[in-house]
């Protein structure tokens, strides 16, 4: 049973009939007690008696943490809306892949379709409801006509309207199409009649005392209807046909909302696929036997959710399945105007669909295979495919290499503990485990927990609590303007990067930020990068990533008034790249040795170390890794070289330019598509296109700057791509294996990859191709004109704050990174202004300090 239970949890939803939610200025002009009933008006009065309402202020209330009054609900959600970054919606959209969205409500009101895609893990599209196409043409036309010209205006407004068809059916952004001529005329649609004249004459004659018109006339909406079908088959399109059957508005004959009305239209266009929305409810069984019957008719078993009682809803989902297969049946919220509406829709359904098949599988009128093929086609495989939206299914919870898999889960949180348990088996001494996150000025900070007390709230699901400010702090424990110092986190530990850690006794482990309900922190850096794995997952890519650790080693020399940090004893024969000689003193390679070792112990592999241009730099290469993975190693790793180099009395920095007239240090990293490595160009194309806000996550500090120089293989300061040229930003070695170079070790990774990440598969998305060419000489050492002709013409910024400026004109970056751009230039820029107040050397020993 539990193979069922976790499909039912996270299978990904395609809602593939929604509206779109009210701008922040309208929502609260709207009664929110609608997001559990159909009615309005007066009739809303008796709303709260209702069995959805009662079940929806408990399930509200268990998530808001609140009161399980309507009251009480209210005010919680008053406070949610509040919340930066859209995070309440996104919350009430959890688990939902794409959200097709009718374009049919007024749209001075409402958010954009596309804009709800900040909501949903993949983008969202249009559906087109043609009364609308319709009504908006004849009152754009009608002031060209006089009341004779009713045959004249017949052609312009059919032109026009065929040509609107026309254009949506070679729209990508158009999925599907909608009519809702069941609550205008019904469904009893009359066999085509070309001759609409009476019609257009009558509107002409009306439409003059009507401020507003509305396409409601028996002759002129089913005229439409047929148009539409007639042009999707005509075109051979396989953009479906939604239509608006059984539950509605009070405007509806429901006599005439019974989709049996349909069986004529539905055999008269047998090439066009036929969608009949809301459950058809209550005419549910009427529809099943349509979709069962007829190739070209699905079942839309949503709006039930949550409109209707528990038992309602199960009994919907029991007589859909009476007749229709799985590959017939779809499920929608028709959620509009208010996110909570979809929130209580996905809770809802999901529960529905587990009690019903449970039951089957229980008295073995299905096996659990068979059972979660259902579950998988209704959420997701029938929309998938019908609209044609290409999308893999992959679990709402996978995370791609991160452990944090079937977060719900009982099995997968106890799989979880169990890492915890088998590292101790290996190594009896563990002590203590240490959670460690990197903030938003790449500090690394840290809780311990005694071996005994972690295990005991691992095995009860509790977490440690973070403050709320934790996203928000700088280096000293200072906030930005506007953050506040209430409210936690939990800390989730990420258990497949557990590992020992450098110091005997301790295990390590990367956490993640959640709300105390287990919700995704949106703005935590781990999870934006995940969120990128998954992008990934959907476009059939994967990354294998590698990082190099280069690292100078410093003594700390005491002056007047202070301290400085000077270069460490190197050999007469001088420190440079690869040189034996900066491997000759016995003190250094024992500290280098001591920290392979300790490497080695905590289970990090280097595949290799060598001496760097600065003095007392060296690197370290780690191997390539799946992303999260990677950075968490990244971490560990230059944890363990800064606890042994503390040991020997030196500070390891990875600060940009630690000695002005010395070479940099940056933090390379090399990037491999093991899977979608056809499509490497477009992927780089799009990193290309936003690399000058990129680099405001990739040299996160104007320290970074002083690095950025051309002809020293810094990764030069031009935006460009070159084979093997370390003269290049982004280095190409082989196949997809490119190295990215402007990125240095004050850049929070998560971070810095989530940017090119997200630029990337943009650039896989749009199929954007690589019109840069492969650039083999320095691009500082060749002429404007040949710099023009390879496609260069970008350079890097030259600070912090230059870099801010990019990202935030960078719309389609910020819109991809979500919240949490904002709150990277909310936090760097309070950084900035406090490094600006520091004098220049302190500023420098700071920052070393830190870094």
């Amino acid at each position: 049973m539990e193979p069922l239970l976790e499909a039912v949890e996270n299978t990904p939803i395609i809602d593939h009939h929604a509206h779109n939610l009210l701008t922040a200025a309208d929502i609260d002009t709207h009664d929110l007690s609608t997001i559990t009933t159909e009615a309005h008006g007066s009739a809303l009065k008796q709303t709260p008696s209702t069995l959805s309402h009662l079940r929806a202020v408990k399930d509200l209330a268990r998530i808001l943490g609140c009161e399980s009054t309507w009251e009480a609900v209210q005010k919680a959600i008053e406070l949610k809306r509040k919340e930066p970054n859209d995070a309440w919606a996104r919350r009430c959209f959890q688990g939902i892949e794409t959200a097709l969205i009718d374009d049919g409500l007024d749209p001075s009101n409402v958010h954009p379709y596309d804009w709800h895609s900040r909501l949903t893990r993949s983008t969202c599209k249009r559906i087109v409801r043609i009364e609308r196409i319709v009504e908006s043409i004849v009152i754009d036309r009608l002031k060209a006509f006089s009341k004779g010209d009713h045959l004249a205006f017949e052609n312009d407004v059919v032109g026009r309207f065929k040509a609107a068809i026309q254009d949506a059916l070679q729209d990508p952004e158009v999925v599907g199409f909608k009519s809702v001529i069941c609550y205008r005329v019904g469904l009893a649609i009359k066999k085509f009649d070309k001759n609409i004249e009476h019609g257009m004459k009558s509107l002409l004659e009306r439409i003059d005392a009507e401020k507003s018109y509305r396409l409601e006339d028996e002759h002129l909406n089913p005229f439409f209807v047929h148009i539409t079908a007639q042009l999707i088959e005509r075109n051979r399109s396989r953009k479906p046909f939604q239509f608006h059957t059984g539950l509605g508005d009070n405007d509806i004959d429901l006599g005439l909302a019974n989709p049996a009305h349909l069986q004529d239209f539905i055999e008269t266009y047998p090439a066009v696929s036929i969608v009949l929305l809301h459950a058809s409810y209550p005419f549910t069984t009427q529809a099943g036997y349509l979709s069962s019957t007829y190739e070209n008719c699905y079942l839309d078993i949503g709006e039930v959710f949550p409109m209707v009682s528990q038992d309602g809803q199960e009994k919907v989902i029991r007589e859909a399945l009476e007749l229709c297969p799985s590959e017939k049946l779809t499920w929608s919220t028709d959620g509009h105007w208010f996110p909570e509406t979809y929130l209580l829709a996905v809770m809802q359904v999901r529960e529905a669909m587990r009690h019903v098949l449970c039951e089957y599988v229980e008295r073995e009128s299905l096996t659990t295979t068979e059972a979660v093929k259902i579950i998988q086609d209704v959420f997701f495989n029938t929309s998938n495919r019908i609209y044609e939206l290409g999308f893999p299914l992959l679990p709402v919870t996978t995370v791609g290499e991160s452990s944090i898999q079937c977060r719900d889960s009982s099995k997968a949180w106890a799989n979880n503990v169990m890492h915890l348990e088998k590292l101790m088996r290996n190594d009896p001494s563990i002590r203590f485990l240490r959670l460690q996150w990197l903030d938003y000025t790449s500090t690394l900070r840290a809780r311990i927990l005694p071996i005994k007390r972690a295990l005991k709230m691992l095995s009860e699901k509790k977490f440690v609590g973070i403050t709320k400010a934790v996203l928000g702090l700088l280096q000293p424990d200072t906030m930005p303007p506007g953050w506040q110092a209430s409210g936690e986190y939990n800390a989730y530990p990420c258990f497949e990067g557990l590992r020992l850690g450098g110091r005997k006794a301790y295990a390590t482990v990367q956490i993640e930020f959640q709300e105390d309900n287990g919700d995704e922190l949106p703005i935590c850096p781990r999870t934006v990068l995940r969120r990128q794995v998954e992008k990934a997952g959907s476009l059939n890519i994967e990354f294998l990533v590698g990082f190099e650790v280069e690292i100078v080693f410093m003594c700390r020399e005491k002056i007047e008034g202070g301290f400085q940090y000077g270069k460490i004893p190197v050999n007469e024969g001088g420190h440079a790249w690869s040189t034996a000689h900066a491997l000759r003193p016995d003190y250094i390679m024992d500290l280098l040795e001591e920290i392979v070792q300790r490497l080695e112990n905590a289970g990090i592999e280097i595949q290799q170390f060598h001496a760097e241009s600065s003095p007392g730099q060296y690197e370290f290469i780690l191997p390539p890794l799946k992303p999260l993975l990677s950075v968490d190693t990244l971490i560990a790793a230059r944890e363990i070289i800064n606890l042994v180099a503390a040991n020997a009395g030196l500070r390891a920095t990875l600060f940009p330019k630690p000695f002005p007239m010395d070479a940099g240090t940056g933090a390379h990293v090399h990037i491999s598509l093991t899977k979608g490595s056809e499509q490497w160009q477009s992927f780089y194309a799009g990193v290309l296109q936003h690399l000058k806000a990129i680099a405001a996550f990739t040299y996160s500090q104007d320290a970074s700057y002083e690095r950025v120089v051309d002809g020293v293989w810094a990764g030069s300061t031009y935006v460009c791509w070159g084979t093997q040229n370390r003269e290049a930003p982004l280095r190409r070695i082989e196949g997809s294996h490119f190295e990215i170079k402007c990125m240095d070790g004050l850049a929070n990774p998560y971070l810095a990859l989530s940017a090119i990440f997200g630029a990337g598969l943009q650039g896989v998305k749009d199929k954007q191709p690589l019109t840069m060419k492969d650039c083999l000489p320095d691009p500082s050492s060749i002429s404007a004109k040949e710099r023009a002709e390879l496609g260069i013409k970008d350079r890097f910024p030259k600070g912090i704050e230059q870099a801010l400026e990019n990202l935030e004109a960078d719309e389609q970056l910020w819109e991809i990174l979500g919240p949490a751009a904002e709150t990277y230039c909310t936090v760097k820029r309070a950084e900035k202004e406090m490094l600006d107040g520091m004098e220049e050397g302190k500023r420098r020993n700071w920052l070393i300090e830190r870094y």
